[in-house]
Formats: C-alpha cells, sequence, structure tokens
C-alpha cells in the first residue's frame, strides 16, 4: 500500500504526481523507501524550511498550464513546445516567471522559443560520454546531485523507463519542477535529497550517474560505497568529477579554497580513483573521458549573472585557478558493480 503524507497542506499545488514512482519503487522491491518518501518529500518542501521557497513556489504556480505539440528531451537544448504556440505576451511573461527562478546553472533548455542558456553547457558532457554508456533503453535510472534535472531529461531522451533525481538544493528542485509543469507527465522526478538520505542497500537501479558529486564529499569512499549500494548487480556507474594529473596514489587535497569553491576536499588522479572504485567493489573500470573545463563550457549568462569560471582562473595563467592549483579537469569512468 502506498502511504499517504500527513503533511501534503505544505506542499505547493503544482507539485507533481509522485504515484508512478512510488508504483515503480514498490515493483523495485524498494517497499521500505517508498513507506518514507511521501512524508520526507512534503517536510522537505515546506515553506518554513527555507526563507525563499514560498516565493519560488508561487512563481510555479503561476505559470500557466500550456498545451504542449512537441517535447524533444533529446535535443541538446532540451525542448519543450515551439515558438508558434504562443503569443508573444504570454512568452514574455513565461520567461519573466522563468526569470524568478535564476540562477540556472545546467542546461540549455529551449522552452516555447525562449532560450534559457545556463551557466554550464550541460550538453557537452553528455556528448562525451553518451557513446560510452550501456543502452539506457528500459533502464531504472538514478542521477545523483542532479541540478534542476536537465541530464534526466537527456536520459529520458535515452529510451529510460524511468530518471529519479536527487538533489538537496531547492531552488534546483524548484526549477525543476517549473521545466516539468510546462513538459507534462512523464516518467522523471526529482527528489529533494542528498544521496545520504537514500535508504542503504537499495540495490535496484540499472544506471547511476554522479556527476560533480565526489569531490564535495569529505568521504569518497563513502559515496563510492553508497553509489555501488543503490545498483543491482551488474549494474552501471558513470561517474564524473574532478581529477588531477599523475600516477597511482596521488591526490590534491586544497587547503582552503579550490577555484573559488570552498567545499572541495579530494581531487584524485585517474589511477588514483580507479584504485578507490576497485576496493569498493566496483568492476571493468574504464576512464572514457579526461576533458578540462573551459570558460565556453562554463559561464557567465542572463539566465545565471554572477561570477563564473573565468573569474576564477590565475587571469595571467588559466592553467591555473586563482589559488595558483591546477585548473579543473574532469574525467568520466564508467564501472560495473560486481
Amino acid at each position: 500500500m502506498i502511504p499517504a503524507s500527513r503533511h501534503l497542506h505544505a506542499v505547493p499545488l503544482a507539485v507533481i504526481d509522485y504515484q508512478p514512482l512510488y508504483h515503480t519503487l514498490l515493483d523495485a522491491q524498494a517497499d521500505a523507501w517508498v513507506q518514507r518518501l511521501p512524508d520526507a518529500i512534503a517536510q522537505a518542501l515546506d515553506p518554513a524550511r527555507h526563507g525563499d521557497l514560498a516565493k519560488w513556489q508561487s512563481v510555479i504556480e503561476e505559470i500557466p498550464a500550456l498545451t504542449v505539440a512537441q517535447c524533444r528531451p533529446d535535443a541538446d537544448a532540451v525542448q519543450i513546445g515551439s515558438f508558434e504556440e504562443i503569443s508573444d505576451d504570454v512568452r514574455i511573461t513565461l520567461e519573466r516567471q522563468l526569470k524568478a527562478l535564476k540562477p540556472w546553472r545546467k542546461g540549455p533548455y529551449r522552452l516555447f522559443g525562449i532560450n534559457l542558456d545556463t551557466e554550464w553547457r550541460s550538453d557537452w558532457k553528455w556528448d562525451r560520454l553518451k557513446q560510452h554508456i550501456a543502452p539506457l533503453n528500459y533502464r531504472l535510472v538514478l542521477d545523483v546531485g542532479c541540478g534542476n534535472g536537465y541530464h534526466c531529461w537527456r536520459m529520458l531522451g535515452a529510451g529510460a523507463k524511468m530518471v529519479v533525481g536527487i538533489d538537496p538544493l531547492l531552488l534546483n528542485v524548484m526549477q525543476f519542477q517549473a521545466i516539468r509543469k510546462l513538459y507534462g507527465e512523464a516518467p522523471v522526478y526529482v527528489l529533494p535529497f542528498a544521496l545520504e538520505e537514500v535508504p542503504g542497500n537499495l540495490k535496484m537501479f540499472d544506471t547511476v550517474f554522479s556527476m560533480g558529486v565526489l569531490y564535495h564529499r569529505r568521504s569518497p569512499i563513502d559515496h563510492l560505497l553508497a553509489l555501488r549500494d543503490c545498483l543491482q548487480p551488474g549494474g552501471e556507474l558513470v561517474l564524473e568529477t574532478l581529477v588531477i594529473d599523475g600516477g597511482l596514489g596521488q591526490v590534491m587535497l586544497p587547503e582552503d579554497r579550490y577555484a573559488n569553491m570552498r567545499n572541495v576536499w579530494f581531487l584524485p588522479s585517474c589511477d588514483t580513483l580507479i584504485s578507490w572504485m576497485k576496493r569498493c567493489g566496483f568492476t571493468g573500470m574504464r576512464v572514457v573521458d579526461v576533458t578540462t573545463t573551459t570558460v565556453e563550457e562554463q559561464r557567465s549568462t542572463a539566465w545565471m549573472p554572477f561570477h563564473s569560471l573565468k573569474d576564477f582562473l590565475d587571469q595571467e595563467n588559466q592553467q591555473l585557478t586563482c589559488e595558483g592549483l591546477p585548473a579543473p579537469k574532469r574525467a568520466i569512468i564508467i564501472a560495473n558493480s560486481a
């Protein structure tokens, strides 16, 4: 039986229907998680927990329910609707509503002719990994630290049966709810949680993505173990994280900030990261891409008007951060659970 939340009064009317998610989790034998989820979601989205949450919820409520002729989650700029489907007045209002949810960091999106140009060209990351992962057709997918859900939509466009994203930042969750309200019903969900709030030993997902998360964890080993426990035996992990050049055993631990970020802990070499993954019980580790992040891939835009990567690099030498450390370089490693 799927429980009803005791806190539904705290959730905005625009909240999505989670019943299909609960049914899928029950089919995957995740009964204990289903019993906890309704109350946990409602509590996380209680306006009393965040000073801006009521404002963001109000913005989502005001977004009109629009008829959509075509959605393209497989497009580089995830497309919902077309320019011709709404009037200029409605488009101007919609753009104002979406800009009230700034800053937008992951994308891009194209929404009824509005080019939502985010800080990250997240489609570039998707292009780097899509040819290397197992086909997502009919797979149950988890995206850890998913932001506003851009890659969740790309996973749906690649054929996933259902995509569950988790992210503890409520603005990201609200941005996802705005996008999903425009898109309509879809087997894509973003839950307002960190991985630590997901029950251990689920072993239910066919594919798990963790992109841009590992270096924010004080214990990368615990993060890898938690990712492993989300996967079915033989399931696939797609791990993307900051790395450094070097051999086995080399790790950089910034003394304070890294590229102006306070919460960066461990940046391993690829060989070191592979050794960690092996120790955690993964098999078949393979590095499929190593790319230095450029100021074209991560930059300020009208939708994210604050400082971005170019402001956090050494102005004389872009091979270094403003702290004098090696500039951001990201690796994608794919592995399987034992």
